[in-house]
């Protein structure tokens, strides 16, 4: 079984709180993670073990063997607070670890029960480092540090493992059609379900259709307003299939950077899909003939890119922040990291060459800001450019 980076984060905070939430997409790994920890493990897609819990949550919590997983705790959210009043009785670090695919704490009715007394920790889709059994390794860090060593990697290799995805049942996988078939099994069976328990859905087909309508925008503005129309459903009921979406790990925004530079930044978020063998499927993608052909090619490269940040992010010991960039006279950077006072300015590229040009809208920002920035252009090459003492090109190889 394949080592997951957060591991050891997820083991030192069984050790120092009563309540770990694991958390993340439906089939992300977090049962295999969690068996490994717990052996006394609920699952609460059982339906006679929900009833149960529904029951008489209190005594349902009371009565567990601990040190317990409680898998999918969305379903039964009466149990944070059984949860909260047995640990302020009896409160022993790592009694639970609880995994959920809803993030439940978000939700309005439960957001501050378990107050000081959980730690919650995101899983996601496999990395490439994952993949490649080397977990322990953080990109995000490598980064700040300058350290741009990287092993030449085949374009082909790169593009089959962008639209593969990162879940681990698709790895295995051996054909366009097994994919095809089991993301489309996904969508219907998980997407679908979770969506019904979250919402009060009276049109499903509504909601399918800005499914497939919001896939091909990650990368791109949130423009709630345009998807409602193009969807034929009221701002309102997009605003809420955009909450269910985030809430099950499927989409994430980004937020807007903004640096007081004499320039005006746009405010709107950007969206991006949690996975590029998921947004695939949606565009029809299924080969690299296809991939090098299509439209989307830019997007889903730069898709690719910030999932893989995130995954890094995730595990990193530095408090790292992720921001889109753009000024309303259209000067745009894809990424910008900030640890402290120290910037690393991103800008992806699907092409396998790179120039100086590619870095002006970099070049601009690092000539107005007071800040340490340094500027990146991720590219489809295979050889690391330095441009100058604050400028780089890197091939995506750089995430193996």
């Amino acid at each position: 079984m394949l080592k997951r980076s957060i591991e050891t984060i997820l083991k030192t905070a069984l050790k120092i709180s009563p309540v770990v939430l694991l958390k993340g997409a439906r089939q992300v790994g977090k049962s295999t993670l969690a068996l490994e920890l717990n052996q006394n493990y609920i699952v609460l897609d059982d339906v006679s073990t929900r009833l149960n819990a529904k029951d008489d949550p209190n005594r349902f919590i009371e009565t567990l063997e601990k040190p317990v997983t409680i898998d999918e705790i969305q379903k039964v959210p009466e149990l944070l607070e059984s949860l909260k009043i047995y640990i302020d009785k009896e409160r022993n670090n790592g009694d639970f670890l609880i995994t959920g695919s809803a993030n439940i704490l978000d939700m309005k009715e439960t957001k501050d029960t378990l107050a000081g007394r959980i730690i919650e920790i995101d899983l996601y889709p496999l990395s490439i480092k994952e993949r490649a059994n080397k977990a322990d390794e953080n990109i995000v860090d490598r980064l700040f540090a300058h350290d741009f060593s990287t092993e030449k990697i085949a374009t082909d290799r790169i593009v089959a493992d962008i639209l593969r995805g990162g879940y681990p049942d698709v790895q295995e996988l051996e054909t366009p059609l097994e994919k095809k078939l089991w993301v489309s099994s996904y969508v219907s069976t998980y997407i679908e379900r979770d969506a019904r328990d979250l919402g009060d859905f009276r049109d499903m087909d509504s909601f399918f259709r800005f499914v497939n309508i919001i896939a091909p925008r990650s990368t791109t503005l949130l423009n709630k307003s345009k998807i409602a129309k193009e969807v034929g459903v009221r701002v309102e009921t997009c605003e809420n299939y955009l909450v269910i979406l985030e809430q099950t790990f499927q989409l994430y925004t980004v937020r807007p950077f903004f640096e007081n530079i004499g320039k005006r930044f746009v405010k709107s978020p950007k969206i991006f899909l949690n996975d590029t063998g998921i947004m695939s499927y949606f565009l029809g993608i299924y080969t690299i003939e296809q991939f090098e052909k299509s439209s989307y090619k830019g997007a889903l490269v730069e898709t690719f890119v910030f999932n893989e940040l995130l995954k890094h992010i995730g595990f990193t010991m530095d408090d790292t922040q992720i921001y889109h960039y753009l000024t309303s006279d259209k000067k745009e950077i894809d990424f910008i990291l900030q640890r402290n006072n120290e910037i690393i300015a991103i800008e992806v590229k699907s092409s396998s060459k790179v120039g100086k040009d590619d870095f002006r809208y970099i070049m601009d920002y690092q000539k107005n800001s007071s800040k340490n920035v340094f500027g990146i252009v991720l590219y489809m090459g295979e050889n690391v450019l330095h441009i100058n003492e604050q400028c780089v090109a890197l091939p995506l190889g750089y995430f193996y």
